[in-house]
């Protein structure tokens, strides 16, 4: 009997699914040339450390929820009331966030294939907590500002996880492992506005105060539960040339399913734009929603992500491959932004939901694909500069779609289309359907171990 023998024979029950992961897997892509799979490796109490990866993009996506609805109050509370400057600086804010993802993301990517997974996502934790009592005590708006500069540094949890759960999921299953990311956006985005509004109505500055408070006992958590996921023999030395975003993205432009890839989720991520800037003032214009109208259908669009990716993804990839699944979900998200934008009554945007949640499929099955692209040593790099697109998409996606609603409605606009941002989105999600069949890698096949 074989060392791989030996260690299936040894899985308990409770590490399910674990001794297939210690057979060595490889892409079906370009064999025997290329084949970035390895032994994966089962750092002790990984269905701890899994756990705690997602609890820990769980807790950052609702601390980033809890705070979205006290940070205007807090802005215009140190501007005196004047609603329209204290809007041009949230604007200023949300930039600046988004501008220092993308430097950063593919910084810490690259810093956690130099020194490991653990110690960047320990780094996230702790410094979104102190980052968010900074913020909370802040007595100028100066200082709120500087702690908004310090949480975009440090969120780095989203790309240094995904390359943690790359780092112990066979390929046949990452995408399954990626859509469980995708349910932990999910849950803090239902969770997170719902909670800090709540929060906020006793003192905006409280949501803050939890916000850190939650980081922080999350970081010493993780002190006790997380193991290192990336073996010493894996990394690789730290370069700026390959950590800044332009050197991160070239790793991107020199393998072709890759840049690919890349390019469907920059349009995909630029279209979902639309929806965090612009469907609050749709439903107000077109429907006349209130406040708990527009929550609770933003808290049906978040159930419906986490819905999807952890109990859809999985079957789907396994019954259709990756690259079907994403070109399903790709097609309904199409759909979804043209039902918003052709709706005149709130059933059709409602009834739009579930179609256009489809994307919580697409988006796993993409960076599954790319997974198994990069050796070991580049995950972190190779996720640090999809975390660069999705900034960069935060950075001009704003603006335009912004643009595109103010020239879309009422007396004075170039043409009436209130619906127009949801069409460009829903095309930008159209020619990325396109871009999808032109790249056309292999289904992940495991191999077996003799």
């Amino acid at each position: 009997m074989d060392q791989h023998e030996d260690s299936r024979t040894a899985a308990s029950p409770l590490d399910a699914g674990i001794a297939e992961n210690l057979v060595p897997t490889a892409s079906a892509i370009d064999l025997p040339e290329k084949d970035y799979a390895v032994p994966i490796y089962m750092p002790p109490g990984r269905r701890a450390a899994a756990a705690f990866i997602f609890i820990t993009i769980t807790l950052d996506m609702l601390a980033l929820g809890m705070i979205a609805p006290v940070l205007p109050r807090l802005i215009a509370s140190f501007m005196a009331g004047n609603i329209s400057g204290s809007a041009r600086m949230l604007g200023i804010f949300g930039t600046v966030f988004a501008v220092m993802q993308f430097f950063f993301s593919p910084v810490l990517g690259s810093l956690s294939d130099r020194f490991g997974r653990r110690p960047v996502v320990l780094l996230s934790n702790f410094g979104l907590g102190f980052d968010y009592l900074l913020m909370a005590w802040a007595p100028a708006l100066g200082w709120l500002f500087l702690g908004r500069v310090i949480s975009g540094l440090t969120a780095s949890s989203v790309p240094t996880g995904m390359a943690y759960m790359t780092d112990v999921t066979p390929p046949e299953k990452r995408a399954s492992a990626f859509g469980l990311v995708g349910a932990a956006f999910g849950m803090g985005f239902v969770l997170g506005p719902a909670l800090g509004g709540i929060l906020g109505g006793v003192n905006p500055r409280l949501p803050f105060w939890v916000a850190g408070a939650l980081s922080l006992l999350n970081g010493l958590y993780g002190l006790f539960v997380l193991p290192e996921s990336l073996r010493p023999e894996h990394r690789s030395p730290f370069s700026w040339k390959r950590a800044n975003p332009v050197g991160s993205l070239r790793l991107i432009k020199e393998n072709r399913i890759l840049f690919g890839l890349a390019s469907v989720l920059i349009l995909g991520y630029l279209a979902q734009q639309s929806l965090m800037n612009v469907y609050v003032l749709y439903a107000d214009y077109r429907f006349g929603w209130t406040d708990r109208s527009v929550g609770l259908s933003l808290a049906l669009v978040a159930v419906f992500s986490g819905f999807y990716g952890a109990g859809l993804v999985k079957p789907l990839v396994k019954r259709v491959g990756e690259r079907t699944a994403l070109s399903i979900g790709l097609t309904g998200g199409a759909l979804g932004y043209l039902m918003f934008g052709l709706s005149k009554t709130g059933m059709l945007l409602l009834l739009g939901i579930p179609i256009l949640n489809l994307m919580s499929v697409a988006w796993p099955s993409a960076q599954s694909i790319m997974s198994r692209e990069v050796k070991p040593s580049e995950q972190g790099q190779m996720q640090g500069a999809v975390q660069s697109l999705r900034g960069l998409a935060g950075i001009f996606g704003p603006v335009m779609f912004t643009l595109i609603f103010s020239k879309s409605y009422g007396p004075s606009a170039p043409f009436h289309a209130p619906g127009a941002a949801f069409f460009v989105a829903s095309g930008l999600l159209v020619i990325s359907l396109f871009v999808a069949q032109l790249v056309r890698p292999a289904e992940t096949k495991a191999v077996t171990a003799t």
